[in-house]
């Protein structure tokens, strides 16, 4: 079902950023927030939200936009890693350069932020000038964002790198947060008015939508997402006391918003914005044309957001205080973890067969079916392998890889790649499968059906392996765990 106008929001969107670039003499800096590429969080909240609205509606903009990749050495120091990829930040930095201009959009440079020596930062500017990307260097701050004498200096933002831009339209981006994407928005325009250039700031934050209630499942579905951030929604205070209008943001922007405006006030002569709110350019609120659906499926991404972080917990990963944050969430909603449809039905399935793993998995039309640790597929194979003969329409009696070739696999994987699991995981399955389908019609007709679990749930009763956890979300299954392990072991791979 959907609930989101996408065509409507690129249109509405692009139309507020040009009408913001004039208000501000023709150059604009605009600070994108979240992920430019793949937002699969709003696409699951936002039903109808493509994941790559953000790069759809910079291509309506293509022409006047120019884009800067900000990185922090600190992160590129520590080798830090994005959790829905399971790559590093610098590794993200030079994939989302590829596929920017891999989609017609110019990628100017690579600003280096909080740069003070480090050698891993050293390396990785010498890696991206060899590949021929131009990279700037903006240094740490002392007392920032405090010291408003020292920031808007010339041993401030005076000491950071020029970044020289050709377009009207600045994009600022990051592999993550806490990059500084904002200090290079307002070392740019310090550089900018000392050069007697007009330019402005804007953000462009999707959540928390700003023109939705503070209780909007929607609005709690965001902190759900940042939970391990300590963020939370709340009214912007700037904003209702300069027009008497309730608008939701967030705590971060809010706090930094007297600071923030003292600094513009000190470039600019004053600030052009009375609220944090006021910075941003956002209209997905518009957009929202079926409120009930987006809040049910806000609903979900809460329990999804408890049950991934349950299971960070278990694996001695996750935030202090994360999960009671994320049950808070869930109470103030009045829902529970068992109101996710697939958990009961794979704690049965698990129940019935001596409680062994099980994985239930409802597809996107609400039929549900489910898989069972088996001597030969491990539960996540073999509720792949059911859920694609149920959309083929294949009898479950059906083998679509013979027993013995899977033994044959396991022989491979036990005798001669020191496996000790035997079971075949979900991406042995697909290559058996694969190749059953070059002479096996059945096979095929599954294979074919592929696509068609894009958007499918799925909870298993363990902690999955990172490659049955990896090929459900290329295959855009949502998955969940209980957090628990399937053995004792202290080592898990």
């Amino acid at each position: 079902m959907i609930g989101f106008d996408n065509d409507k929001y690129l249109q509405l969107q692009s139309e507020n950023i040009v009408k913001r670039i004039g208000e501000f003499g023709g150059k604009l800096y605009l600070e994108f927030g979240g992920k430019l590429f793949d937002d699969y969080h709003a696409s699951r909240v936002l039903p109808g939200f493509h994941p790559d609205s953000k790069v759809r509606m910079l291509l309506k903009l293509k022409d006047e936009a120019e884009i800067v990749m900000v990185i922090s050495a600190n992160d590129i120091e520590k080798n830090k890693v994005r959790g829905d990829l399971g790559i590093t930040y610098d590794l993200d930095a030079l994939r989302s350069i590829d596929a920017l201009r891999e989609i017609g959009l110019y990628v100017g440079c690579v600003v280096i932020t909080h740069y003070c020596g480090q050698p891993a930062a050293d390396a990785f500017e010498k890696r991206l000038e060899t590949l021929g990307v131009k990279v700037y260097r903006h240094y740490l701050i002392a007392d920032y964002p405090n010291n408003l004498p020292l920031i808007v200096s010339e041993d401030g933002f005076g000491k950071n790198d020029y970044i020289e831009t050709t377009r009207s339209l600045v994009v600022i981006t990051a592999p993550g947060p806490g990059s500084g994407k904002m200090a290079v928005c307002l070392s740019q325009l310090y550089h900018d008015h000392m050069r007697g250039i007009s330019s402005g700031y804007s953000k462009f934050e999707t959540f928390p939508i700003w023109n939705l209630p503070l209780s909007h499942p929607v609005n709690l579905a965001y902190e759900a997402a940042t939970a391990d951030l300590d963020d939370v929604n709340m009214i912007d205070p700037y904003h209702l006391e300069a027009y008497g209008q309730s608008a939701v943001n967030y705590n971060r922007d809010v706090e930094v918003f007297p600071v923030l405006s003292a600094i513009l006030d000190r470039i600019m002569g004053s600030s052009p914005y009375k609220s944090p709110t006021d910075m941003g350019v956002n209209m997905v609120g518009f957009c929202i044309v079926d409120d009930e659906v987006c809040r049910e499926a806000s609903k979900q991404e809460v329990i999804r957001r408890y049950y991934a972080a349950a299971c960070k917990e278990r694996q001695g990963m996750g935030e202090a205080g994360e999960v009671s944050r994320l049950e808070l969430i869930m109470s103030k909603l009045n829902i529970s973890k068992t109101d996710r449809p697939t958990v009961n039905v794979a704690i049965q399935r698990s129940e019935e067969t001596e409680n062994q793993p099980a994985v239930a998995l409802q597809l996107p039309d609400g039929r549900m079916v489910t898989g069972k640790t088996s001597s030969l597929l491990g539960p996540s194979a073999a509720a792949l392998i059911n859920a694609l003969k149920e959309l083929a329409g294949i009898p479950n009696e059906i083998e679509l890889i013979a027993p013995s070739a899977i033994k044959q696999i396991q022989a491979l994987k036990t005798g001669q790649m020191g496996s000790h699991n035997p079971r075949l995981h979900t991406d042995e399955v697909l290559i058996a499968m694969a190749i059953c389908a070059a002479t096996d019609p059945q096979a095929a007709a599954a294979m074919a059906q592929l696509s068609n679990l894009k958007g499918a749930e799925a909870h298993a009763t363990v902690i999955l392996s990172r490659v049955d956890e990896n090929v459900f979300q290329k295959l855009g299954v949502n998955v969940t765990c209980e957090p628990q392990y399937q053995t004792e072991k202290l080592y898990h791979n």
